[in-house]
Protein backbone atom coordinates (compact mmCIF):
# COMPACT_ATOMS: atom_id res chain seq x y z
CA UNK A 1 0.00 0.00 0.00
CA UNK A 2 1.29 3.39 -1.26
CA UNK A 3 -0.26 6.20 1.06
CA UNK A 4 -0.36 9.83 -0.83
CA UNK A 5 -0.10 11.42 2.56
CA UNK A 6 1.79 10.13 5.81
CA UNK A 7 -1.61 8.95 7.54
CA UNK A 8 -2.98 9.72 11.22
CA UNK A 9 -4.33 6.78 13.16
CA UNK A 10 -5.83 5.72 16.01
CA UNK A 11 -6.89 2.50 18.16
CA UNK A 12 -9.64 1.48 19.46
CA UNK A 13 -11.35 -1.51 21.09
CA UNK A 14 -13.85 -3.70 18.95
CA UNK A 15 -16.10 -7.13 20.14
CA UNK A 16 -13.87 -8.79 18.11
CA UNK A 17 -10.04 -7.51 19.22
CA UNK A 18 -8.50 -4.08 19.23
CA UNK A 19 -8.50 -2.07 15.80
CA UNK A 20 -6.37 0.19 14.03
CA UNK A 21 -8.17 3.42 12.30
CA UNK A 22 -5.89 5.30 9.36
CA UNK A 23 -6.97 8.41 7.59
CA UNK A 24 -5.01 10.31 4.91
CA UNK A 25 -6.22 13.58 3.43
CA UNK A 26 -8.56 11.62 1.10
CA UNK A 27 -10.57 9.82 3.23
CA UNK A 28 -10.27 6.38 5.35
CA UNK A 29 -6.98 4.74 3.94
CA UNK A 30 -6.88 1.45 6.60
CA UNK A 31 -8.95 -0.05 9.08
CA UNK A 32 -7.04 -3.23 10.94
CA UNK A 33 -7.67 -5.99 13.63
CA UNK A 34 -4.43 -5.89 15.68
CA UNK A 35 -2.00 -8.72 14.23
CA UNK A 36 -4.17 -8.40 10.88
CA UNK A 37 -2.04 -9.63 7.97
CA UNK A 38 -0.77 -7.08 5.68
CA UNK A 39 -1.18 -3.99 7.73
CA UNK A 40 1.57 -1.48 6.56
CA UNK A 41 4.68 -0.27 8.65
CA UNK A 42 3.12 2.63 11.06
CA UNK A 43 7.00 3.70 12.35
CA UNK A 44 6.31 6.93 10.78
CA UNK A 45 2.51 7.95 11.00
CA UNK A 46 0.68 10.09 13.71
CA UNK A 47 -1.11 9.48 16.48
CA UNK A 48 -4.59 11.55 16.21
CA UNK A 49 -6.70 10.77 18.72
CA UNK A 50 -9.39 13.62 18.11
CA UNK A 51 -9.10 13.52 14.23
CA UNK A 52 -12.56 14.01 13.08
CA UNK A 53 -12.39 11.12 10.60
CA UNK A 54 -10.85 8.99 12.94
CA UNK A 55 -13.50 9.25 15.87
CA UNK A 56 -16.66 9.10 13.22
CA UNK A 57 -14.94 5.75 12.07
CA UNK A 58 -14.61 4.66 15.22
CA UNK A 59 -18.29 5.76 16.31
CA UNK A 60 -19.54 4.11 13.68
CA UNK A 61 -18.05 0.87 14.40
CA UNK A 62 -19.40 0.53 17.51
CA UNK A 63 -22.71 0.95 16.13
CA UNK A 64 -21.88 -1.71 13.04
CA UNK A 65 -20.66 -4.10 16.47
CA UNK A 66 -24.02 -3.49 18.11
CA UNK A 67 -26.38 -4.35 15.03
CA UNK A 68 -26.54 -1.16 13.44
CA UNK A 69 -27.16 -1.34 9.52
CA UNK A 70 -26.51 1.93 8.27
CA UNK A 71 -24.27 2.16 5.29
CA UNK A 72 -20.72 3.50 6.03
CA UNK A 73 -21.29 6.80 3.82
CA UNK A 74 -17.39 8.49 4.53
CA UNK A 75 -14.67 8.81 2.00
CA UNK A 76 -12.56 6.31 1.40
CA UNK A 77 -8.74 6.89 0.15
CA UNK A 78 -8.26 3.07 -1.64
CA UNK A 79 -5.87 4.96 -4.42
CA UNK A 80 -2.49 3.40 -2.58
CA UNK A 81 -3.29 0.29 -4.36
CA UNK A 82 -2.43 -0.88 -7.69
CA UNK A 83 -5.37 -0.25 -10.44
CA UNK A 84 -6.21 -4.05 -10.14
CA UNK A 85 -6.35 -4.14 -6.45
CA UNK A 86 -8.79 -0.77 -6.37
CA UNK A 87 -11.11 -2.17 -8.95
CA UNK A 88 -11.31 -5.43 -6.92
CA UNK A 89 -12.04 -3.38 -3.96
CA UNK A 90 -14.43 -1.17 -5.86
CA UNK A 91 -16.11 -4.68 -6.24
CA UNK A 92 -16.16 -5.72 -2.72
CA UNK A 93 -18.34 -2.64 -2.29
CA UNK A 94 -20.96 -3.63 -4.33
CA UNK A 95 -21.49 -6.95 -1.94
CA UNK A 96 -24.55 -5.91 0.40
CA UNK A 97 -24.74 -7.09 3.96
CA UNK A 98 -25.97 -10.32 4.59
CA UNK A 99 -25.34 -11.38 1.37
CA UNK A 100 -21.73 -13.19 0.23
CA UNK A 101 -20.19 -14.27 -3.30
CA UNK A 102 -16.96 -16.72 -3.73
CA UNK A 103 -13.91 -15.29 -5.57
CA UNK A 104 -14.61 -16.62 -8.95
CA UNK A 105 -17.65 -14.75 -9.14
CA UNK A 106 -16.08 -11.76 -8.06
CA UNK A 107 -13.69 -12.56 -10.84
CA UNK A 108 -16.27 -13.04 -13.31
CA UNK A 109 -17.95 -9.42 -12.14
CA UNK A 110 -14.59 -7.78 -12.80
CA UNK A 111 -14.78 -9.41 -16.55
CA UNK A 112 -11.70 -11.45 -15.58
CA UNK A 113 -12.44 -15.31 -15.05
CA UNK A 114 -9.12 -16.12 -14.71
CA UNK A 115 -7.87 -14.16 -12.48
CA UNK A 116 -9.61 -16.35 -9.36
CA UNK A 117 -5.81 -16.41 -7.86
CA UNK A 118 -4.98 -12.48 -8.07
CA UNK A 119 -8.32 -11.59 -7.11
CA UNK A 120 -7.75 -13.51 -3.91
CA UNK A 121 -4.84 -11.50 -3.31
CA UNK A 122 -6.35 -8.36 -4.18
CA UNK A 123 -9.17 -9.35 -1.70
CA UNK A 124 -6.48 -10.68 1.13
CA UNK A 125 -4.78 -7.65 0.98
CA UNK A 126 -8.05 -5.00 1.57
CA UNK A 127 -6.70 -2.06 3.36
CA UNK A 128 -10.14 -1.09 4.54
CA UNK A 129 -11.21 -4.12 6.39
CA UNK A 130 -15.32 -4.84 7.35
CA UNK A 131 -15.84 -1.48 5.81
CA UNK A 132 -14.63 -2.76 2.16
CA UNK A 133 -16.89 -6.19 2.77
CA UNK A 134 -13.90 -8.68 1.73
CA UNK A 135 -15.10 -11.19 4.72
CA UNK A 136 -18.14 -11.68 2.38
CA UNK A 137 -16.28 -13.16 -0.05
CA UNK A 138 -16.20 -16.89 0.32
CA UNK A 139 -14.58 -20.27 -1.70
CA UNK A 140 -16.20 -21.57 -4.80
CA UNK A 141 -18.66 -24.42 -2.60
CA UNK A 142 -19.44 -21.58 0.16
CA UNK A 143 -16.59 -22.28 2.62
CA UNK A 144 -15.06 -20.02 4.74
CA UNK A 145 -11.68 -19.54 3.44
CA UNK A 146 -8.78 -17.41 3.69
CA UNK A 147 -9.21 -14.00 6.39
CA UNK A 148 -6.24 -11.75 7.17
CA UNK A 149 -8.16 -10.81 10.37
CA UNK A 150 -8.93 -14.44 10.93
CA UNK A 151 -11.71 -17.10 10.07
CA UNK A 152 -12.96 -16.71 13.53
CA UNK A 153 -13.26 -13.37 12.82
CA UNK A 154 -14.93 -13.59 9.61
CA UNK A 155 -17.14 -16.13 10.96
CA UNK A 156 -18.34 -13.57 13.81
CA UNK A 157 -18.82 -10.99 10.90
CA UNK A 158 -20.66 -13.00 8.68
CA UNK A 159 -22.80 -14.05 11.72
CA UNK A 160 -23.21 -10.19 13.02
CA UNK A 161 -24.42 -10.01 9.38
CA UNK A 162 -27.36 -12.35 9.57
CA UNK A 163 -25.48 -15.01 7.25
CA UNK A 164 -25.85 -18.23 8.04
CA UNK A 165 -22.38 -20.21 8.10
Amino acid sequence: MKFTTTPDYVRFASPLGPMLAAATDLGLCGLWFDGQRHQPDMATWHLAPQHPLLLQTAAFMDAYFAGATTPFSLPLDLVGGSPFQQAVWQALLQIPRGATTSYGALSQSLGRPSAVRAVAGAVGRNPVSVLVPCHRVLGMDGSLTGYAGGLERKTALLQLEGVLI
